[in-house]
Protein backbone atom coordinates (compact mmCIF):
# COMPACT_ATOMS: atom_id res chain seq x y z
CA UNK A 1 0.00 0.00 0.00
CA UNK A 2 3.00 2.22 0.77
CA UNK A 3 4.51 2.03 -2.51
CA UNK A 4 0.87 2.70 -4.14
CA UNK A 5 0.94 5.66 -1.83
CA UNK A 6 4.79 7.54 -2.85
CA UNK A 7 3.34 6.77 -6.51
CA UNK A 8 0.12 9.04 -6.03
CA UNK A 9 2.15 11.68 -3.71
CA UNK A 10 4.96 11.99 -6.72
CA UNK A 11 2.38 12.07 -9.64
CA UNK A 12 -0.16 14.24 -7.67
CA UNK A 13 3.00 16.78 -6.66
CA UNK A 14 4.24 16.52 -10.76
CA UNK A 15 1.18 17.55 -12.05
CA UNK A 16 0.50 20.33 -9.10
CA UNK A 17 3.98 21.57 -9.57
CA UNK A 18 3.64 22.17 -13.45
CA UNK A 19 0.03 23.95 -12.99
CA UNK A 20 1.18 26.04 -10.67
CA UNK A 21 4.22 26.85 -12.55
CA UNK A 22 2.89 27.60 -15.82
CA UNK A 23 0.72 29.83 -14.14
CA UNK A 24 3.05 32.09 -12.40
CA UNK A 25 5.18 31.99 -15.56
CA UNK A 26 1.94 33.43 -17.46
CA UNK A 27 1.34 35.80 -14.81
CA UNK A 28 5.55 36.63 -14.93
CA UNK A 29 4.84 37.11 -18.53
CA UNK A 30 1.96 39.54 -18.66
CA UNK A 31 3.12 41.73 -15.91
CA UNK A 32 6.72 42.11 -17.68
CA UNK A 33 5.07 42.82 -20.50
CA UNK A 34 2.77 46.15 -19.82
CA UNK A 35 5.72 46.81 -18.00
CA UNK A 36 7.60 47.02 -21.19
CA UNK A 37 5.11 47.62 -23.42
CA UNK A 38 6.08 51.45 -23.87
CA UNK A 39 9.28 50.63 -24.84
CA UNK A 40 8.79 47.99 -27.41
CA UNK A 41 7.05 50.57 -29.35
CA UNK A 42 8.99 53.92 -28.64
CA UNK A 43 12.22 51.69 -29.84
CA UNK A 44 10.57 49.60 -32.63
CA UNK A 45 11.06 45.86 -31.26
CA UNK A 46 9.42 43.63 -33.87
CA UNK A 47 6.81 41.41 -32.07
CA UNK A 48 8.90 37.81 -33.46
CA UNK A 49 11.66 39.35 -31.71
CA UNK A 50 9.60 40.08 -28.78
CA UNK A 51 8.65 36.68 -28.45
CA UNK A 52 11.43 34.45 -29.78
CA UNK A 53 14.45 36.54 -28.66
CA UNK A 54 12.92 38.13 -25.40
CA UNK A 55 9.55 35.70 -23.77
CA UNK A 56 10.40 32.23 -25.50
CA UNK A 57 14.61 33.03 -23.79
CA UNK A 58 12.98 34.46 -20.60
CA UNK A 59 10.93 31.16 -19.74
CA UNK A 60 14.10 28.92 -18.71
CA UNK A 61 15.04 31.94 -16.10
CA UNK A 62 11.42 32.15 -15.14
CA UNK A 63 11.23 28.26 -14.49
CA UNK A 64 13.95 28.45 -12.31
CA UNK A 65 13.40 31.20 -10.17
CA UNK A 66 9.48 30.26 -9.60
CA UNK A 67 10.45 26.94 -9.67
CA UNK A 68 10.68 26.63 -5.68
CA UNK A 69 7.11 28.12 -5.34
CA UNK A 70 5.62 26.21 -7.51
CA UNK A 71 6.67 23.26 -5.63
CA UNK A 72 6.13 25.21 -1.81
CA UNK A 73 1.98 25.19 -2.91
CA UNK A 74 1.68 22.02 -4.35
CA UNK A 75 3.26 20.69 -1.43
CA UNK A 76 1.02 23.02 0.59
CA UNK A 77 -1.67 22.25 -0.93
CA UNK A 78 -1.29 18.28 -1.50
CA UNK A 79 -0.52 17.83 2.15
CA UNK A 80 -3.53 19.83 3.07
CA UNK A 81 -6.11 18.33 1.49
CA UNK A 82 -4.81 14.64 2.81
CA UNK A 83 -5.12 16.13 6.20
CA UNK A 84 -8.32 17.50 5.83
CA UNK A 85 -9.51 14.15 4.37
CA UNK A 86 -7.84 12.54 7.26
CA UNK A 87 -5.67 10.35 5.45
CA UNK A 88 -2.30 11.23 6.85
CA UNK A 89 -4.21 10.53 10.53
CA UNK A 90 -5.10 7.14 8.94
CA UNK A 91 -1.54 6.47 7.83
CA UNK A 92 -0.11 7.25 10.89
CA UNK A 93 -2.72 5.21 12.99
CA UNK A 94 -1.40 2.26 10.86
CA UNK A 95 1.86 3.01 11.91
CA UNK A 96 3.43 4.96 8.79
CA UNK A 97 5.77 7.40 10.70
CA UNK A 98 5.34 10.74 9.24
CA UNK A 99 8.78 10.60 8.23
CA UNK A 100 7.84 8.03 6.32
CA UNK A 101 5.54 9.93 4.46
CA UNK A 102 7.35 12.29 3.44
CA UNK A 103 9.98 10.43 1.32
CA UNK A 104 8.12 10.64 -1.74
CA UNK A 105 8.02 14.32 -1.13
CA UNK A 106 11.69 14.52 -0.90
CA UNK A 107 12.40 12.23 -3.70
CA UNK A 108 10.63 14.42 -5.96
CA UNK A 109 12.31 17.94 -4.68
CA UNK A 110 15.92 16.24 -4.99
CA UNK A 111 15.11 15.49 -8.63
CA UNK A 112 13.67 18.69 -8.98
CA UNK A 113 16.52 20.39 -7.26
CA UNK A 114 19.06 18.37 -9.40
CA UNK A 115 16.99 18.74 -12.55
CA UNK A 116 17.35 22.86 -12.17
CA UNK A 117 20.70 22.80 -11.12
CA UNK A 118 21.71 20.66 -14.34
CA UNK A 119 19.50 23.31 -16.46
CA UNK A 120 21.46 26.45 -14.13
CA UNK A 121 24.93 25.28 -15.06
CA UNK A 122 24.55 24.76 -18.79
CA UNK A 123 21.45 25.62 -20.52
CA UNK A 124 19.68 28.79 -19.09
CA UNK A 125 22.47 31.02 -19.35
CA UNK A 126 22.70 30.50 -22.72
CA UNK A 127 19.22 31.67 -23.31
CA UNK A 128 20.16 34.64 -20.70
CA UNK A 129 22.70 35.88 -23.10
CA UNK A 130 20.14 35.55 -26.00
CA UNK A 131 17.81 37.49 -23.97
CA UNK A 132 19.98 40.20 -22.29
CA UNK A 133 21.45 41.22 -25.90
CA UNK A 134 17.99 41.97 -26.49
CA UNK A 135 17.14 43.95 -23.46
CA UNK A 136 20.13 45.81 -24.33
CA UNK A 137 18.88 47.22 -27.76
CA UNK A 138 15.24 47.42 -26.26
CA UNK A 139 15.18 48.16 -22.66
CA UNK A 140 17.38 50.29 -21.25
CA UNK A 141 18.55 50.04 -17.62
CA UNK A 142 17.91 46.57 -17.35
CA UNK A 143 21.18 45.91 -16.45
CA UNK A 144 23.59 47.93 -14.17
CA UNK A 145 27.50 48.34 -14.97
CA UNK A 146 29.68 47.70 -12.39
CA UNK A 147 32.12 50.20 -13.67
CA UNK A 148 31.12 53.02 -15.21
CA UNK A 149 34.15 55.34 -15.72
CA UNK A 150 37.84 55.92 -14.23
CA UNK A 151 38.19 52.25 -14.31
CA UNK A 152 41.47 50.51 -12.77
CA UNK A 153 42.94 47.60 -13.22
CA UNK A 154 46.46 45.45 -12.76
CA UNK A 155 47.50 43.44 -15.69
CA UNK A 156 50.16 42.23 -13.98
CA UNK A 157 51.95 42.77 -10.28
CA UNK A 158 54.03 45.71 -12.29
CA UNK A 159 51.36 47.06 -14.44
CA UNK A 160 48.34 49.43 -13.71
CA UNK A 161 46.14 50.16 -16.27
CA UNK A 162 43.45 53.20 -16.21
CA UNK A 163 40.75 53.95 -18.87
CA UNK A 164 38.72 56.64 -18.45
CA UNK A 165 35.40 55.00 -20.28
CA UNK A 166 35.20 52.15 -21.74
CA UNK A 167 32.31 51.58 -25.03
CA UNK A 168 31.48 47.88 -24.54
CA UNK A 169 29.10 47.32 -27.92
CA UNK A 170 32.35 48.94 -29.59
CA UNK A 171 35.03 47.34 -27.59
CA UNK A 172 37.00 50.90 -27.32
CA UNK A 173 38.64 51.83 -24.29
CA UNK A 174 39.45 56.28 -24.26
CA UNK A 175 41.37 58.03 -22.99
CA UNK A 176 43.89 55.02 -21.48
CA UNK A 177 46.67 55.24 -19.33
CA UNK A 178 49.33 52.56 -18.43
CA UNK A 179 51.98 52.64 -16.01
CA UNK A 180 54.44 49.92 -15.82
CA UNK A 181 56.92 50.45 -12.09
CA UNK A 182 60.01 48.16 -10.69
CA UNK A 183 61.11 48.24 -7.04
CA UNK A 184 57.88 50.88 -6.36
CA UNK A 185 59.70 53.17 -8.85
CA UNK A 186 58.10 54.66 -12.01
CA UNK A 187 59.38 53.07 -15.00
CA UNK A 188 57.76 53.96 -18.53
CA UNK A 189 53.97 55.40 -18.69
CA UNK A 190 51.88 55.39 -22.27
CA UNK A 191 49.13 57.81 -22.62
CA UNK A 192 46.51 56.34 -25.56
CA UNK A 193 43.69 58.46 -26.84
CA UNK A 194 41.92 54.92 -27.89
CA UNK A 195 42.90 51.15 -26.74
CA UNK A 196 40.82 49.17 -29.40
CA UNK A 197 40.24 45.20 -29.02
CA UNK A 198 41.54 43.51 -31.60
CA UNK A 199 39.45 40.12 -31.82
CA UNK A 200 41.81 38.55 -34.26
CA UNK A 201 44.85 38.56 -32.08
CA UNK A 202 43.44 38.89 -29.37
CA UNK A 203 45.53 42.01 -28.53
CA UNK A 204 44.39 45.70 -27.87
CA UNK A 205 45.37 47.91 -30.32
CA UNK A 206 46.74 51.16 -29.04
CA UNK A 207 46.09 54.70 -31.06
CA UNK A 208 47.79 58.27 -31.09
CA UNK A 209 49.77 57.38 -27.42
CA UNK A 210 52.30 59.18 -25.97
CA UNK A 211 55.37 56.79 -24.42
CA UNK A 212 57.44 58.16 -21.52
CA UNK A 213 60.41 55.82 -20.42
CA UNK A 214 61.90 56.86 -17.05
CA UNK A 215 66.05 56.49 -16.32
CA UNK A 216 68.15 58.04 -13.81
CA UNK A 217 69.33 60.46 -15.87
CA UNK A 218 65.52 61.75 -16.45
CA UNK A 219 62.98 60.58 -18.98
CA UNK A 220 62.70 59.74 -22.79
CA UNK A 221 59.52 60.78 -24.78
CA UNK A 222 58.06 58.84 -28.02
CA UNK A 223 55.45 59.81 -29.72
CA UNK A 224 53.36 56.84 -31.83
CA UNK A 225 50.61 56.73 -34.31
CA UNK A 226 49.73 53.40 -33.19
CA UNK A 227 51.06 50.10 -31.17
CA UNK A 228 49.44 47.18 -30.51
CA UNK A 229 50.29 45.32 -27.15
CA UNK A 230 49.04 42.68 -25.04
CA UNK A 231 47.50 42.82 -21.87
CA UNK A 232 46.31 40.13 -19.08
CA UNK A 233 43.01 42.47 -19.34
CA UNK A 234 40.17 41.21 -21.93
CA UNK A 235 36.88 43.47 -22.57
CA UNK A 236 35.03 41.65 -20.42
CA UNK A 237 37.14 42.87 -17.74
CA UNK A 238 36.73 46.23 -18.30
CA UNK A 239 32.69 46.23 -18.80
CA UNK A 240 31.27 44.29 -16.27
CA UNK A 241 27.99 43.98 -14.93
CA UNK A 242 25.63 42.83 -12.36
CA UNK A 243 24.54 40.31 -14.94
CA UNK A 244 27.31 38.79 -16.48
CA UNK A 245 27.29 35.91 -13.44
CA UNK A 246 23.65 34.96 -15.06
CA UNK A 247 25.07 34.84 -18.63
CA UNK A 248 27.85 32.03 -18.16
CA UNK A 249 28.21 27.91 -17.17
CA UNK A 250 29.19 27.12 -13.99
CA UNK A 251 32.77 26.14 -15.71
CA UNK A 252 33.04 29.61 -17.22
CA UNK A 253 32.12 31.21 -13.70
CA UNK A 254 34.87 30.28 -12.55
CA UNK A 255 37.22 31.44 -15.13
CA UNK A 256 35.23 34.70 -14.87
CA UNK A 257 36.31 35.07 -11.65
CA UNK A 258 39.84 34.27 -11.83
CA UNK A 259 39.58 36.49 -15.12
CA UNK A 260 38.55 39.29 -12.65
CA UNK A 261 40.92 38.50 -9.27
CA UNK A 262 44.30 38.50 -11.93
CA UNK A 263 43.06 41.77 -13.48
CA UNK A 264 43.17 43.19 -9.79
CA UNK A 265 39.71 44.66 -10.75
CA UNK A 266 37.54 45.62 -7.48
CA UNK A 267 34.69 44.30 -6.19
CA UNK A 268 34.63 40.99 -6.56
CA UNK A 269 32.57 40.09 -3.73
CA UNK A 270 29.40 40.75 -6.06
CA UNK A 271 29.96 37.94 -8.75
CA UNK A 272 31.41 35.44 -6.06
CA UNK A 273 28.18 36.03 -4.07
CA UNK A 274 25.64 35.62 -7.56
CA UNK A 275 27.43 32.73 -8.05
CA UNK A 276 27.17 31.01 -4.71
CA UNK A 277 23.47 31.62 -4.82
CA UNK A 278 22.98 30.33 -8.03
CA UNK A 279 24.51 26.91 -6.44
CA UNK A 280 23.06 27.11 -3.18
CA UNK A 281 19.22 28.28 -4.91
CA UNK A 282 18.05 24.47 -5.88
CA UNK A 283 18.91 23.28 -2.42
CA UNK A 284 15.35 26.26 -1.68
CA UNK A 285 13.19 23.38 -3.33
CA UNK A 286 14.48 20.71 -1.08
CA UNK A 287 13.99 23.35 1.96
CA UNK A 288 10.29 24.49 1.09
CA UNK A 289 9.34 21.10 0.62
CA UNK A 290 10.41 20.14 4.20
CA UNK A 291 8.82 23.15 5.95
CA UNK A 292 5.48 23.09 3.85
CA UNK A 293 5.03 19.09 4.54
CA UNK A 294 5.62 19.83 8.24
CA UNK A 295 3.28 23.09 8.44
CA UNK A 296 0.26 21.32 6.03
CA UNK A 297 0.70 18.05 7.71
CA UNK A 298 -0.81 18.56 11.15
CA UNK A 299 -5.04 19.63 10.23
CA UNK A 300 -5.75 23.27 11.37
CA UNK A 301 -8.34 25.68 11.06
CA UNK A 302 -9.05 27.71 7.72
CA UNK A 303 -8.30 24.95 5.77
CA UNK A 304 -6.52 25.12 2.01
CA UNK A 305 -6.81 29.14 2.34
CA UNK A 306 -4.79 29.50 5.39
CA UNK A 307 -2.04 26.99 3.81
CA UNK A 308 -1.85 28.90 0.38
CA UNK A 309 -1.65 31.93 2.93
CA UNK A 310 0.83 30.48 4.92
CA UNK A 311 2.55 29.43 2.11
CA UNK A 312 2.40 32.85 0.51
CA UNK A 313 3.72 34.46 4.15
CA UNK A 314 6.77 32.08 4.44
CA UNK A 315 7.91 32.50 0.70
CA UNK A 316 7.74 36.18 0.99
CA UNK A 317 9.97 36.18 4.28
CA UNK A 318 12.30 33.37 2.49
CA UNK A 319 13.01 36.26 -0.41
CA UNK A 320 13.32 38.74 1.44
CA UNK A 321 15.97 36.91 3.81
CA UNK A 322 17.79 36.45 0.56
CA UNK A 323 17.55 39.48 -0.68
CA UNK A 324 18.42 41.39 2.86
CA UNK A 325 21.51 39.19 3.42
CA UNK A 326 22.86 39.61 -0.15
CA UNK A 327 24.21 43.00 0.57
CA UNK A 328 26.22 42.45 3.10
CA UNK A 329 28.36 40.06 1.10
CA UNK A 330 28.63 42.43 -1.58
CA UNK A 331 30.64 44.82 0.72
CA UNK A 332 32.43 41.98 2.76
CA UNK A 333 30.68 41.70 5.80
CA UNK A 334 30.08 38.07 5.58
CA UNK A 335 31.92 35.90 3.02
CA UNK A 336 29.72 35.08 -0.56
CA UNK A 337 29.33 31.52 0.95
CA UNK A 338 27.74 32.23 3.91
CA UNK A 339 26.13 35.53 2.49
CA UNK A 340 24.54 32.98 -0.74
CA UNK A 341 23.88 29.76 1.84
CA UNK A 342 22.45 32.01 5.22
CA UNK A 343 18.92 31.92 3.97
CA UNK A 344 18.65 28.10 3.26
CA UNK A 345 20.50 27.05 5.86
CA UNK A 346 18.28 29.09 8.43
CA UNK A 347 14.83 27.89 6.77
CA UNK A 348 16.50 24.39 6.68
CA UNK A 349 16.68 24.41 10.58
CA UNK A 350 13.30 25.80 10.58
CA UNK A 351 11.89 23.08 8.50
CA UNK A 352 13.48 20.63 10.57
CA UNK A 353 12.37 21.90 13.60
CA UNK A 354 8.78 22.40 12.25
CA UNK A 355 9.54 18.18 11.29
CA UNK A 356 10.20 17.32 14.62
CA UNK A 357 7.57 19.36 16.08
CA UNK A 358 4.45 17.74 13.69
CA UNK A 359 2.68 15.07 15.58
CA UNK A 360 4.16 11.66 14.74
Amino acid sequence: MIKHFDRYIFFRLAGITAVVLLMLIFIFIMIDFSENSDNFADNEAEISEIINNYYLNFIPEMTRLVLPVAVFVACLFLTGQLSDRLEITALKAAGVSLYRLIVPYMVFSVICALSISLLDAFVIPRSNAERINFEERYLQNKTERIDQSDIYRQPSPNTKLQVNYFDKKQQIAYRVRIIEFDDEKITSTTTANRMVWVDSTQSWRLENLTELVFTDKGYKQNRILQKDTVLNTLPRDLARTTSDVYQLTYPEVIDYIASIERSGAGGIEIPKVQFFGRLAYPFSIIVVNIVGFAFASVRRRGGKGAYLAAGLTISFLYLAFMKIIEPFGYYGALSPELAATLPHIFFFIVGIGLLIEAKK
